[in-house]
C-alpha cells in the first residue's frame, strides 16, 4: 500500500459471510494461512446448510447459518476475542425459487448482518455491493463515479440499493462499515453460467448485439479480493464506497475476442462468432424481463440478454487514490487463468 495511506493490521478474527460462494471461496482462500493475504488470525466462514464446502481451506472455521435468520448469526459472532472484522459477500444474483429472495437476502440479510456486527462491536465491515443499484450508463463514454445517485436496475438492483441503505443506516448508529462495488467479475470457482459463457464463445454462439461496442467494466476475482482487503485495512471514513474494476472498460466485442484468444491459447478450437442480433433484441428482452418480474417471475435468459445492449462502465480513480487499489491482472491473463481452472476441475467447455 502507498505511503500516503494509513493502514491497520489484519484482525484477530475475520468473519466472511457467503464463504462457500464464488467470491466467498476466493476470499477465504486468499485470507487463509496459505493464501496471498494469509493471516495468523482466525477466519470464520458463514455457510448455509447443505452448501458444498470440501473445496474450502481446512483452516477456515465454518459456521452453519443464514443471513435471513438473525438468530442463526449468534454463534458466528459469539466467543470471539480481540479485533474482529466482517466481510459481507452473501447475496443472490439469480434467484432459484422466487423473486422474494432478492429482498430477503440482499436487503434484509444485509440489515441482519450489520445489526449483528454492531452488537458485537466489530472493528470494520466491508459490504460487497454491485453496479446494479446505479443502473446503466447513458452513453458509451459515460463512467459511474463515486457520487453517483441511485437508479437501480430492476429487482436485483433495488435489493442491492436497499442493502447499501441498510449499511448506511448502521453507520449512522455507529458502525464502521464501508462498501465495494464490483461490476462483472470472473475467475476461478466460477458458477455454471460463467462456464456457459466460455462454451458459447468457443462455439461461436455468444450473442453480440448491434455493433458490439457496448462498454463493460470487468474485474478478475483476485483484483476484487485485493480491493476488498484494501477497503478493510485502509483507514477511511465509514460509509464510503468504491468501484473495484479494471482500469478501463472493454467493449463487448473486445471481451468476446479476448476470451476466444484465451481459449485458443489453451488449445481449444474456437469457431468465428456468428451470433449477431440487432440492438433492439436487448430492448425487447428487457421489456419481457420487466413484465415477468412485475408478476413475480424471474427468467435468467431474458434478464441477461436485456443487459447485453447496455453500457455499464465505472471510474476507479477514487479506489486508486483512497485505497491504493491497482488492478494487477488484465483481461487476457485473467481469462486464461479462468479457463485453466476449468480444465483442472475437469469441467467441459
Amino acid at each position: 500500500m502507498t505511503n500516503e495511506l494509513t493502514t491497520i493490521d489484519p484482525p484477530d478474527v475475520t468473519i466472511v459471510t457467503g464463504a462457500s460462494g464464488w467470491l466467498g471461496t476466493g476470499l477465504v482462500t486468499a485470507l487463509a494461512g496459505g493464501g496471498r493475504y494469509g493471516r495468523e488470525g482466525v477466519i470464520r466462514g458463514l455457510v448455509r446448510a447443505g452448501d458444498a464446502t470440501a473445496h474450502l481451506p481446512r483452516d477456515v472455521q465454518l459456521f452453519i447459518g443464514d443471513v435471513t435468520k438473525p438468530d442463526s448469526l449468534a454463534t458466528l459472532f459469539a466467543s470471539t476475542s480481540g479485533v474482529v472484522d466482517v466481510i459481507h459477500t452473501a447475496g443472490i444474483i439469480h434467484p432459484a425459487k422466487s423473486m422474494g429472495e432478492f429482498d430477503a437476502v440482499n436487503h434484509i440479510g444485509t440489515r441482519n448482518v450489520m445489526a449483528a456486527a454492531l452488537d458485537a462491536g466489530v472493528r470494520r465491515v466491508v459490504h460487497v455491493s454491485s453496479n446494479s443499484p446505479f443502473g446503466t450508463n447513458g452513453a458509451r463514454n459515460d463512467r459511474f463515479g463515486n457520487d453517483e445517485p441511485y437508479h437501480p436496475y430492476l429487482a436485483y438492483g433495488s435489493s442491492k440499493k436497499d442493502g447499501e441503505l441498510a449499511v448506511l443506516d448502521a453507520v449512522d448508529r455507529g458502525l464502521n462499515a464501508v462498501m465495494v462495488r464490483p461490476p462483472w467479475f470472473y475467475g476461478p470457482h466460477q458458477p455454471a453460467r460463467q462456464t456457459t459463457f466460455f462454451t458459447m464463445v468457443k462455439n461461436g454462439k455468444f450473442p453480440i448485439l448491434g455493433d458490439g461496442g457496448q462498454m463493460r467494466s470487468m474485474t478478475y476475482i483476485d483484483n476484487l479480493v485485493q480491493g476488498i482487503v484494501r477497503a478493510e485495512l485502509t483507514v477511511t471514513e465509514p460509509g464510503k464506497g468504491w468501484w473495484i474494476a479494471d482500469g478501463e472498460p472493454y467493449s463487448v466485442s473486445e471481451i468476446v475476442e479476448t476470451v476466444g484468444d484465451a481459449l485458443r491459447a489453451e488449445g481449444f478450437e474456437v469457431k468465428p462468432n456468428s451470433f449477431r442480433l440487432p440492438n433492439v433484441a436487448g430492448t425487447v428482452a428487457e421489456k419481457i424481463d420487466r413484465v415477468t418480474q412485475g408478476i413475480g417471475k424471474y427468467i435468467t435468459q431474458f434478464h441477461v440478454l436485456g443487459e447485453m445492449n447496455k453500457n455499464i462502465a465505472v471510474d476507479i480513480s477514487a479506489a486508486r487514490t483512497e485505497l491504493g487499489y491497482e488492478p494487477e491482472i488484465a483481461l487476457a491473463e485473467g481469462m486464461r487463468n479462468s479457463i485453466r481452472w476449468c480444465m483442472e476441475q475437469g469441467i467441459e467447455l
